[in-house]
């Protein structure tokens, strides 16, 4: 009989990969036609018929119009940002705009959003997995970017769910790569770097490894950064050439461009093993003088280190960003994991190479790593098998709009999550009577230049002067990433709340408009730091004892007997409630006496493993 099951999918930008562990054994899933790897391409053939996979990639030269490829650079975005608009600009397909300022794509007569495409690729994963279990599937952990924000995760989310499965947890990819490499190994404390340049996204995550427990460090990366962006520069290198000579830009004719994106990424491939490649695109386009067109090129390995260089440049800058970040030096790491297709680019590994000044590990396979990183983590999940544990961070710095068109961040970037975090502000117009929150995500100190992920009112408030009226706005991030955004009026109690979807809001001109005028509404700002870090640290305690429970519950029936417990629950009872209503000064004495407690059953549970 088998368990509940759950499969891992690494929804990529160029390909997909679904994953599930049998008999303690991460394993690939092959698809029906018997390959590991499944294309996240989706088409809408002539006779309305629906391609997905393999057979959407082969159609795509003849049918480029109604052939949809990396759809994930658009999953989340707004239609009016600057990254979108620069992202459809190589698109073979037609992209609109959404009723919501999101994306929609047209196919045919219909039109469809990025989450609804990437469902299309998740179903055809889900009914391999079917096929080889020989039952059905519904529940999914699935991976994202590390550096995906709220409104992507939530679009990746939805595709699961149209997809018919239940989104357990979505897992950042480094961080599921890295399960992977450290799965069923037996081995010391160490710290581990993942950089991961897949189609679409890099990520690099520092992370450290000790005892089954993997702790995300410091993240970050560039969501708009990746292979294909390697395949454009050999796209302009063929056409720009053709352009001049013949009068002709390949990269308007949309089947022509689809034979471009096809040949610029097999040279690409090639060329990681040869030092040169002849590119032939017989009868690419004609004119009514010279007939026929026929493309013909060569490109050589240092052509395409030299056009690419940026690129490269682009990705280790994030990498010493988020070195820095974690207060690590290069050569403190103890491996380094290259996941990803791009990364078998040999330049990349010269690169990485030479800031680390160490070999990439070699027992990471690129293109299935993640994968197998998110059935480990399902398995956790599901069966409960608790000799690995998680501990991710949120990629962004969240927080609010405040007075002066400023951003106050709440949740630092790097967090630990699951989190949650508040902050008091208070009014700032006389016999103000509601408030306005914009939740925004993002790293720069004016609220404008951040991510909007959404907005509510907080009406209801007691006629008062400025600053007389408090409202506390709690921030609480799932460990899937996914945000929710309390606000409380402290004298009355009135509260609201929402939990932040994907609809994409506003433009940013609306945001620069909204951040203008809603000044009234805008909150100033009061805080009590000394507070804030004991909450801080409270709530760390709170978890550390959670982890422990289970073990001290065993100890109790071994020996040590329930008295310890008991004081112990009595004490979280104490603090928690002292949390709840903010009694500052009688915090810090209950956390003193908690890490006293801590520290002193921690040695009781050495003591008896120890003896035993």
């Amino acid at each position: 009989m088998l368990g509940e099951l759950v499969i891992g999918i690494d929804l990529g930008t160029t390909n997909s990969v679904c994953a599930t562990v049998q008999n303690g054994t991460p394993t690939v899933i092959s698809n029906r036609t018997g390959y590991r790897i499944t294309p996240s391409v989706v088409a809408m053939a002539r006779n309305g018929k629906r391609l997905v996979g393999a057979l959407a990639r082969r159609q795509a030269v003849t049918n480029p119009e109604r052939t949809v490829v990396a759809v994930k650079r658009l999953m989340g975005r707004r239609w009016s940002a600057k990254t979108t608009q620069e992202a459809i600009q190589r698109m073979p397909y037609s992209v609109v705009a959404g009723p919501h300022d999101d994306v929609r794509i047209s196919l045919g007569e219909q039109q469809y959003s990025p989450p609804e495409i990437s469902a299309m690729v998740l179903t055809e994963l889900r009914l391999d997995a079917e096929a080889f279990f020989g039952a059905p599937v519904t529940k999914a952990v699935i991976t994202c970017p590390a550096y995906f924000n709220d409104s992507q995760r939530n679009a990746t989310k939805d595709a699961g769910r149209i997809a018919g499965l239940e989104v357990i947890r979505i897992i950042n990819e480094p961080t599921s790569a890295a399960l992977a490499y450290g799965f069923g190994k037996a081995q010391g404390e160490r710290q581990v770097a993942v950089f991961d340049l897949g189609g679409g996204t890099f990520d690099f995550t520092v992370l450290h490894m000790f005892k089954g427990v993997f702790e995300v460090e410091a993240t970050g990366g560039d969501s708009l950064l990746g292979g294909e962006d390697f395949d454009n520069r050999i796209i302009d290198f063929l056409s720009e050439p053709f352009r001049q000579k013949h009068g002709t830009d390949l990269r308007k004719d949309k089947m022509a461009l689809q034979r471009l994106r096809d040949a610029a990424e097999k040279a690409k491939c090639e060329l990681s093993s040869l030092k040169q490649v002849e590119i032939n695109l017989p009868f690419i386009s004609a004119s009514q003088q010279a007939g026929p067109l026929h493309l013909q090129a060569t490109l050589s390995r240092d052509q395409l280190e030299q056009m690419t260089a940026d690129l490269v440049k682009r990705c280790m800058q994030v990498c010493e960003r988020v070195l820095g970040e974690a207060k690590v030096h290069a050569a403190q790491l103890g491996d380094v994991l290259l996941v990803g297709g791009q990364t078998r680019m040999p330049k990349i590994q010269e690169e990485v190479r030479r800031l680390f000044g160490k070999e990439p590990a070699k027992n990471v396979n690129p293109d299935e790593a993640v994968a197998l990183g998110a059935s480990i983590q399902g398995a956790m999940l599901l069966h409960d098998e608790q000799e690995m544990l998680l501990l991710d961070v949120t990629p962004h710095s969240l927080g609010i709009a405040i007075a002066g068109g400023f951003f106050q961040k709440i949740i630092a970037k790097n967090t630990t999550v699951p989190t949650s975090a508040h902050h008091v502000f208070t009014t700032v117009k006389d016999d103000q009577t509601s408030a306005k929150i914009t939740v925004l995500q993002g790293e720069s100190e004016t609220s404008a230049d951040n991510e909007l992920l959404g907005e509510f009112m907080l009406t209801g408030l007691r006629a008062a002067p400025r600053g007389a009226v408090d409202i506390d706005v709690i921030f609480d991030i799932s460990a899937d990433g996914i945000v929710s955004v309390s606000a409380i009026d402290m004298q009355t109690g009135t509260r609201q709340s929402i939990t932040v979807t994907a609809s994409s809001g506003l433009t940013e001109d609306e945001i620069k408009k909204a951040a203008r005028s809603n000044e009234d509404w805008m909150l100033g700002q009061k805080e009590d730091p000394e507070f804030q870090d004991r909450k801080n640290r409270a709530e760390e305690l709170f978890r550390e004892f959670e982890t422990l429970w289970p073990r001290l519950t065993r100890a109790a029936h071994n020996g040590l007997g329930q008295e310890p417990l008991q004081r112990a629950q009595a004490a979280l009872s104490v603090a928690r409630l002292q949390l709840a209503q903010r009694e500052s000064d009688a915090l810090a004495g209950s956390l003193e006496r908690l890490e006293r407690m801590l520290q002193a059953l921690r040695g009781a549970l050495e003591r008896s493993q120890g003896g035993a």
